[in-house]
């Protein structure tokens, strides 16, 4: 897993294997660290009180920039998901380049994901939304999966988590703003 790293801790039990978060901003890794640690604290203190007591173990941060360092964390095919939720939307046009959706990034994202594996991206622009949605399109590796599809395999409860775990999307539904989802699946491309 790869995203907002709140939704590590966040992601009902039991939804995801492991659930490494990498995080660029420091304020946000470290809260997530101290999070985590408690949670496990919690979680020793009262054990045998549900299946969260476990899910804490495999819950982990990174403070790292995806965007230059995902190979050097992850090997070929080995994460189920990826998370974009609301990304800097970096609105001047010369700073397109540094949007965490572009093609040669998504040839890494491709790298890392397993086929069948999952990418959300979900954010309150709607530009961005078009902008990481055409991107994702064009991308011969990804094809477009609905909400309702994924809702039906089971992962509601982690569709459900990607709009309101964090606190970007928190503050969206505060303010009743709109929010903007989309999801890929990762296709497994057959060698001749």
């Amino acid at each position: 897993m790869l995203g907002e790293a709140i939704l590590c801790i966040q992601l009902p039990p039991g939804r995801l294997d492991q659930l490494p978060g990498l995080e660029i901003r420091v304020q946000v890794s470290q809260y997530v660290q101290d999070r985590i640690a408690a949670l496990r604290v919690n979680a020793a203190a009262s054990p045998g009180e549900g299946p969260q007591d476990a899910h804490y173990q495999n819950v982990s941060i990174v403070r790292a920039n995806a965007m230059k360092f995902l190979p050097n964390y992850f090997a070929k095919h080995s994460l189920s998901s990826l998370f974009f939720l609301f990304p800097d939307p970096n609105f001047k046009s010369r700073k397109h380049k540094a949007r965490i959706i572009s093609p040669t990034l998504l040839a890494e994202y491709a790298y890392a994901l397993r086929p069948g594996g999952i990418v959300y991206t979900i954010t309150d622009v709607k530009d961005l939304h078009d902008w990481m949605r055409s991107h994702l399109e064009a991308f011969p590796l990804f094809t477009y999966v609905d909400e309702e599809t994924l809702r039906a395999e089971g992962k509601g409860p982690i569709i459900d988590a990607v709009f309101t775990s964090t606190e970007e999307g928190k503050k969206v539904e505060r303010n009743k703003g709109d929010k903007w989802l989309a999801c890929f699946r990762r296709i497994e491309v057959e060698r001749q």
